[in-house]
């Protein structure tokens, strides 16, 4: 990883040729990236689950109206039985990290609580598992094409619908993904 190559708090907007299962067609926003190599929680794979499905088994009280019904997503293939909070500012809770003064991600059952409880953050996206990558194995998907990167706008992962933050993402870049060609060949 060079100096200027950080990924952390970008967008990594998977290529439309990208066939891997996991990250078809998906945004991931980069939490960690460094020499080590990278974590990412995946923002548009939405799951059947539901914050008082995750609460109850963890014997927290449920969540009262739409605190309750907050979608769980599917943040990546790594550690699918971990939850992850992406968030905005708010109060200390046990395991939090902030990404920028914008963003943090916590894995603490004390937010799920607070969520639960109306109490949580402004605005939050909660995900089971993560996107890892080992040193280097970023930096040469990204040299195969696989990903289109830039950096992260918090509109997107908390305002938007799901199925639409692939393209939104891809657009800060000035990029129409339904112009790219899932193809690759050579000359």
């Amino acid at each position: 990883m060079t100096a200027g190559s950080n990924l952390t708090s970008h967008f990594l907007i998977a290529m439309p040729g990208l066939k891997d299962s996991n990250f078809f067609h998906t945004v991931t926003y980069i939490c960690e990236h460094n020499d080590d190599g990278a974590m990412g929680i995946v923002l548009n794979r939405p799951t059947d689950l539901h914050l008082n499905d995750i609460v109850q088994q963890l014997d927290i009280p449920p969540g009262e109206g739409a605190a309750g019904e907050q979608v769980i997503f599917m943040g990546g293939p790594v550690q699918t039985d971990r939850g992850f909070v992406l968030h905005t500012p708010g109060d200390g809770w046990d395991a939090t990290m902030e990404i920028t003064p914008e963003i943090s991600i916590t894995t603490s059952r004390d937010i799920l609580r607070a969520i639960a409880e109306g109490d949580g953050p402004e605005k939050s996206l909660i995900a089971l598992g993560y996107a890892g990558w080992g040193p280097g194995q970023l930096e040469q998907e990204l040299s195969a094409n696989a990903w289109l990167s830039g950096p992260a706008d918090a509109g997107i992962i908390f305002d938007l619908a799901p199925e639409q933050r692939w393209e939104a993402a891809a657009r800060l870049l000035g990029v129409d993904l339904n112009l790219l060609s899932g193809e690759t060949g050579h000359a």
